[in-house]
């Protein structure tokens, strides 16, 4: 019964801690000795941590955009800081996307990972828990120390189980995303001199001029862009995918990059709206520069971790393109795309890893072939690859035609350049698979290869259930999210200028 009403009244402390604290628990006992044991007791981790965000749609309110299953309680009170959690439409969503994708990690490197096991699984677990911290986060804060804990682990994911180059990879990736953060902490600084408090829903109220709009939102543009990535700042995002081992690839572009696009909505445009409003050109001008000059840089990659690390990146920026056209198609477009975009580039990292654990090369060039010893697992690369390049009946289709459809009524012009991704996606992706898959066998080291055994078969069923699952029935997503667009819609709306207060 204790059990009970704890998941019940703490659904997201227990989905935060349950996978923090069985991580340092794995840190203290677990080892390489211990394999078996740190294997399952790290599974049992994760799947807790997702049953345990199950209540956040079935007891979830669809009717009330309200922040729900909120938690509060003093943590410094001398600065009035809190430890304050709750969700709304969209942040919920996010959240299980995070601990269903902690699970396919785990199972993945089952047998992959043989070295400091319990090490890696702790900092997947450890992970998990930040990152779901800084989707339930309501204190400005508490938001800014998940925010940067993460960055630990995957600092040392990429440093220890990383590639030839992977110290120059964890490098480049912290100072890009430290520094961007560096402002971010500015900018709560000055609210809180503002308001007295680090609540995000005082900020919400708070009347700010335009001159102090704009400078808070930019500082919060630094550190969302960076983490997004958006053009100019993605450099450091091919570097970290190429070096980071498959787990690391696949946390990086289903959960990291979202964690941007989650920030602007639930900070920088809310607390500064008419910012935004005012900077929107600006923004719809990088997201279309993302999603038109990046896949064109895709096109021409011969490493294949680095072909989806751009596209990412590319449909990346559809996310922001929905949100700054400030319409509810737009922006539900934009949400569905990310949690579309975490199935869909899990999948397709998850497939470079099974070909790099039997060959030892992610190369285009050093395959060909592959349906002719794989077909069980080329016929899954080929859906995930159809689904990256948009096709109708896989949630690859739907957030993209939804802004799109947005963008046709904001500016042709815009629609237009944006279109261009069924054009180019479609291009690099599909190019990729022809090189791979088809043909003729290539090598010997091709014709040697087996086909997935039933550990990698799970995991690759599981994701494409859910990429043709919300592809025909996006209604999951948009269910949640419907409501609490449109309050957050109505909030923008509303001009926070003061009375009387200076301009630009």
């Amino acid at each position: 019964m204790l059990l009970a009403n704890i998941f019940s009244n703490y659904v997201l402390s227990t989905s935060i801690w349950i996978p923090i604290l069985t991580g340092v628990i794995l840190l203290l006992v677990g080892g390489d000795n211990k394999a078996y044991l740190t294997r399952w007791l790290a599974l049992a981790s994760g799947l807790l941590s997702f049953f345990a965000t199950i209540p956040l749609y079935t007891k979830y309110d669809f009717s009330k955009g309200a922040f729900q299953f909120q938690e509060a309680a003093q943590w410094i009170p001398s600065f009035n800081i809190n430890y304050h959690l709750g969700v709304d439409g969209i942040s919920a969503p996010l959240i299980m996307l995070t601990s269903f994708t902690t699970v396919i990690v785990i199972i993945a490197a089952w047998e992959v990972i043989t070295k400091n096991i319990a090490q890696y699984m702790a900092a997947f677990l450890i992970m998990s828990g930040l990152m779901i911290g800084v989707f339930s986060a309501l204190d400005g804060i508490l938001y800014y120390v998940f925010w940067e804990a993460m960055l630990i682990p995957m600092f040392l994911v990429i440093g220890i189980w990383g590639g030839a180059n992977r110290v120059y990879a964890t490098i480049k990736f912290f100072l890009y995303t430290l520094l961007g953060s560096l402002l971010m902490l500015v900018a709560f600084i000055y609210l809180y001199h503002q308001t007295g408090s680090f609540e995000v829903t005082d900020y919400y109220q708070l009347p700010l001029t335009m001159k102090e709009q704009v400078l808070i939102f930019m500082a919060f543009f630094m550190a969302f862009a960076v983490k997004i990535p958006m053009w100019p700042v993605h450099t450091w995002l091919p570097d970290a995918h190429v070096e980071a081992p498959t787990g690391g690839s696949v946390v990086l572009a289903a959960i990291m990059l979202k964690l941007g696009g989650y920030s602007f909505l639930r900070f920088a445009m809310p607390i500064a709206p008419d910012g935004a409003h005012y900077l929107s050109g600006f923004m719809v001008t990088l997201s279309l520069i993302a999603i038109v000059y990046i896949a064109l840089v895709a096109l021409v990659q011969k490493d294949m971790k680095k072909l989806i690390a751009y596209s990412s990146i590319s449909h990346m920026g559809f996310v922001t393109l929905g949100f700054f056209m400030f319409s509810q198609l737009g922006l539900e477009g934009a949400i569905v795309q990310m949690i579309s975009h975490g199935f869909i580039s899990a999948a397709m990292f998850l497939c470079v890893g099974v070909l790099y654990d039997r060959m030892h090369s992610r190369q285009i060039a050093d395959y060909g072939g592959v349906v002719n010893t794989m077909p069980m697992f080329a016929a899954f690369a080929v859906l995930f690859a159809m689904a990256n390049s948009g096709l109708p009946g896989t949630s690859g289709f739907v957030g993209e035609f939804m802004v799109i459809l947005a963008a046709v009524k904001y500016n042709f012009w815009v629609a237009f350049l944006a279109a261009t991704t069924l054009i180019f996606g479609a291009a690099y992706t599909l190019w990729m698979v022809k090189r791979v898959f088809y043909g003729d066998i290539a090598n010997a080291h091709v014709a040697e290869l087996k086909d997935i055994n039933r550990r990698e078969f799970l995991i690759l069923v599981v994701l494409a259930a859910m990429v043709i699952g919300f592809g025909v029935y996006p209604k999951l997503i948009t269910d949640f999210t419907h409501v609490s667009v449109a309050q957050w819609l109505n909030h923008m709306a509303i001009s926070k200028l003061p009375v009387v207060g200076s301009g630009l």
